[in-house]
């Protein structure tokens, strides 16, 4: 079977463990890795492409929760799924509060697991996609003046150029100068396609409009 993109990550303390799944997932075509423990894995070059981190809940050193819980936080694209051969509800709720998609008890149904990473590896991809998204759209943001994201902020709020220009003491011509501008600097195609952007910015709109007063003629 061809080789995927795809990575799963294996960290389990138990070798017989990390094999068996070893040959499960390469029996599917996933590339897989395979540690004792979290420092062995932090310890290495992190897969590139979508990645999915199957996690023993109970390790030496760091704890697979601790570790989920960590990336977590970090922000970080992984998808977590953990196994455990003692699984209670509070952990799982704990586990499953931090992002984690499913806890497994020991021993695992294969097809529970493969149904688990392939909804994993999805995940992964699409949190990739998500900062990638991010990252290019803060660039594009940055490019903006203070007032062409004053702008921004007012069009996407629903504001009309006669509107905006009342609100920040300009001329409506200058008005649509500025909004031409966040137009090209951020590749917008149409406004809808801009408020999408701001509510993925985080903008959600106003939230950095002209409410602080106006800039001054510009």
């Amino acid at each position: 079977m061809s080789q995927r993109s795809e990575t799963v990550v294996v960290i389990d303390d138990d070798a017989s463990v990390c094999e068996a799944l070893r040959g499960l997932f390469e029996s599917v075509g996933l590339l897989t890795r395979t540690y004792g423990s979290v420092q062995a894995f932090l310890a290495t070059e992190p897969p590139e492409g979508s990645c999915c981190v199957v996690l023993d809940i109970r390790l030496p050193g760091q704890s697979g929760l601790e570790f989920q819980e960590a990336l977590a936080r970090s922000g970080s694209p992984q998808a977590v799924i953990l196994i455990s051969g003692h699984v209670d509800v509070q952990m799982a709720v704990r586990a499953m509060k931090a992002g984690a998609v499913d806890v497994l008890a020991k021993p695992v149904r294969e097809q529970d697991l493969l149904e688990a990473v392939n909804r994993a590896i999805k995940q992964a991809a699409k949190r990739r996609r998500d900062i990638e998204r991010m990252a290019a759209l803060q660039a594009r943001h940055a490019l903006l003046t203070d007032r062409e994201r004053q702008v921004m902020a007012l069009v996407t709020a629903g504001l009309l150029n006669k509107q905006i220009a009342e609100r920040v003491s300009i001329a409506e011509a200058t008005v649509k100068l500025h909004r031409g501008q966040v137009m090209r600097k951020m590749g917008a195609e149409s406004v809808p396609e801009l408020v999408r952007m701001a509510d993925f910015l985080g903008q959600e709109g106003g939230h950095e409009s002209g409410d602080a007063g106006p800039l001054g003629p510009q």
